[in-house]
């Protein structure tokens, strides 16, 4: 298997283009190394259960659950807003868990953080984690990659600063390949 031929769905759940979290993702992104890179667009109806019974499920609500379902691992990253994460991933998670198929039943999922905060999102993460147990997915566990302080982590051309960050970010996306072999086993 090449990883040429895989599929990495990203998500951020930041709508900022200038988010710390889409840097973070461009550095998992480089992290990784080769792959189809597929960017999720989160600009979704807030979560109403009239609309679904009334219209159906929308479908950029439809396109995202779909590219989820095609894809071979999906990376999320996520601000923390208010010690959880933002409102912007749970309407999306939220609209994803009404669509058929089970998109995230299986898929292999790493979690990453960035957050103005000393503790780069760690609340953030554990609140994504309880979120996704619903969805069985193969969250991994770790190794943690938690961003703090992420205004001033990365330089001027939007990379990583911190060497213990960048070796920990390469040591997930190293697990996420690994749990992509064992997910096409």
């Amino acid at each position: 298997m090449a990883m040429a031929d895989l599929t990495v769905l990203t998500i951020c759940g930041a709508l900022r283009a200038g988010s710390t979290n889409a840097l973070l993702l461009g550095e998992a992104r480089r992290a990784f190394g080769v792959a189809t890179w597929v960017a999720a667009d989160l600009r979704l109806p807030l979560f109403d259960e009239d609309i679904e019974t009334s219209t159906g499920i929308p479908p950029e609500v439809q396109r995202l659950a779909d590219q989820i379902k095609a894809a071979d691992a999906v990376i999320i990253a996520t601000p923390e807003y208010n010690k959880a994460l933002p409102g912007v991933l749970k309407n999306a998670l939220d609209w994803v868990s009404r669509t058929r198929g089970g998109p995230w039943r299986g898929k292999p999922v790493a979690i990453i953080s960035a957050a103005d905060g000393p503790a780069g999102g760690a609340r953030a993460q554990f609140s994504l984690r309880l979120c996704m147990v619903p969805f069985r997915a193969r969250v991994l566990p770790g190794p943690e990659v938690m961003v703090a302080h992420s205004r001033v982590a990365f330089d001027a051309h939007g990379r990583l600063i911190e060497a213990q960050t960048v070796k920990a970010l390469r040591e997930l996306m190293a697990e996420l390949k690994d749990e992509m072999r064992r997910a096409k086993v």
